[in-house]
């Protein structure tokens, strides 16, 4: 394969606070320097990408030293954690905005897919905008006429094909701009976050889509998604931005579990205090993913260190799993009267090892009690411990796109089939 995108160096510099207030004697300097033949003095300056901070310069980096090459016919990744710099790249990429330093040499037609209507005029038609945007790509009009049935078929838009863009939904919008944007045939598609807005059905064809360009057409592509089984899915390699520079860059696996490491706060339960009946100290997860995110289907053991200051003849440990909205999805016990067991005094590690679990994708937490299960007595209840957050990486099935919010739990199963 040969290289068909190389960015060298490239550098975005933005000046914080109000744009053309207290900048024309800044605008100035950087002239009497460049009329000297000297560097611009405010690229020594500036503070790093990262937006939860508090500003120490009146300039920040969007982006600082971003290197990269991407092939013919690749797939490439790009994500990072909001602010990371990702659509800035896109836009300089796009050639929508200028690095400070640095330069992107490209070989062919580049389409953009940055945001809801990109490149589109509302008082324009459905069908004007079709031909707008591929005058904008190069193509003549005949070359745009032979492919403006397939772009308006596979857009689902044929109704309002002829109504000026300014009265159509974002979804309506999104459906149209992909389709032009992927059926004007450019040798490089660059795709933001804006699927997301598109329905369920819309999103698979569009993943379709993205294949078929890459694999069948041998075109490039450059997606950027926060869904990490999309981009396990459709990328060849991908690049993690964090504080706009470029943390990690290789394989998608590798490269997904670097993005998971994240900078979250502390998922797990700890108690500290001195106490005088059974209490649980602590409780942990081992996830399959960093940062208490874990892959469906794979093992998951969840930990209980739990002090008793007595003996307890009847300790029983149970826990449900729920959901965002508190909803209990599942419920697992350990009770030491069902075996006949006695706890002396001292600390206990408890670990339920679930071997394949079926929870579905989304957010969940830990209900934990503790108890006496013959005196019905409570130790200790905590509820809502140990955020985390249920994947599917590299789990597909055919014609169906997984989603958030379509199940909980899917149960392993075995189906006979006679015919009476």
């Amino acid at each position: 394969m040969s290289v068909i995108l190389i960015a060298e160096n490239i550098s975005k510099q933005y000046r914080l606070g109000l744009v053309g207030t207290g900048t024309l004697a800044h605008d100035l300097n950087r002239f009497w320097h460049r009329i000297r033949g000297k560097e611009d003095p405010y690229l020594k300056v500036g503070a790093l990408n990262v937006r939860n901070a508090k500003a120490s310069s009146d300039y920040v980096w969007a982006l600082q030293d971003i290197n990269f090459e991407v092939q013919k016919g690749e797939v490439l990744g790009i994500i990072g954690r909001n602010g990371a710099g990702k659509s800035t790249l896109l836009k300089i990429l796009s050639r929508v905005t200028s690095p400070t330093t640095g330069v992107i040499k490209t070989k062919g037609r580049i389409a953009s897919l940055l945001e809801v209507g990109t490149g589109f005029h509302s008082e324009l038609t459905g069908r004007e905008n079709i031909y707008l945007n591929g005058a904008i790509l190069g193509m003549t009009k005949s070359e745009i006429s032979s492919k403006i049935d397939e772009i308006v078929a596979f857009s689902g838009c044929e109704m309002y094909i002829d109504t000026p863009v300014k009265r159509y939904s974002s979804g309506m919008t999104v459906r149209l701009a992909f389709a032009v944007a992927a059926h004007l045939e450019p040798d490089i598609l660059i795709i933001d976050e804006v699927l997301a807005v598109g329905d369920v059905e819309f999103q698979k064809k569009a993943i379709g889509k993205v294949k078929e360009i890459s694999k069948g057409e041998g075109r490039t592509v450059l997606f950027v998604s926060h869904d990490m089984n999309a981009i396990s899915l459709l990328t060849d390699r991908v690049l993690v931005l964090k504080n706009g520079k470029v943390s990690f860059e290789g394989e998608t696996d590798l490269a997904i579990k670097e993005y998971l490491k994240g900078e979250s706060e502390e998922p797990n339960y700890h108690f500290d205090e001195q106490i005088d009946s059974p209490k649980i100290r602590e409780i942990y997860i081992d996830t399959s993913l960093p940062n208490n995110i874990h892959e469906f289907g794979k093992k998951l053991k969840i930990n209980f260190k739990v002090e008793l200051p007595f003996g307890v003849d009847n300790l029983a440990l149970s826990f449900q799993v729920i959901d965002e909205i508190q909803a209990p999805i599942t419920h697992l016990w350990q009770i030491d009267s069902q075996f006949n067991v006695k706890r002396e005094k001292g600390v206990y590690l408890f670990s339920c090892i679930v071997e394949k679990s079926r929870l579905y994708i989304g957010n969940y937490s830990l209900r934990v009690y503790l108890s006496d299960s013959k005196n019905k007595e409570r130790f200790d209840f905590i509820d809502s411990a140990c955020n985390f957050k249920i994947e599917m990486i590299k789990n597909k099935r055919d014609d169906y796109n997984w989603e958030p919010g379509s199940c909980k739990y899917i149960e392993d199963s075995k189906w006979v089939i006679e015919k009476i």
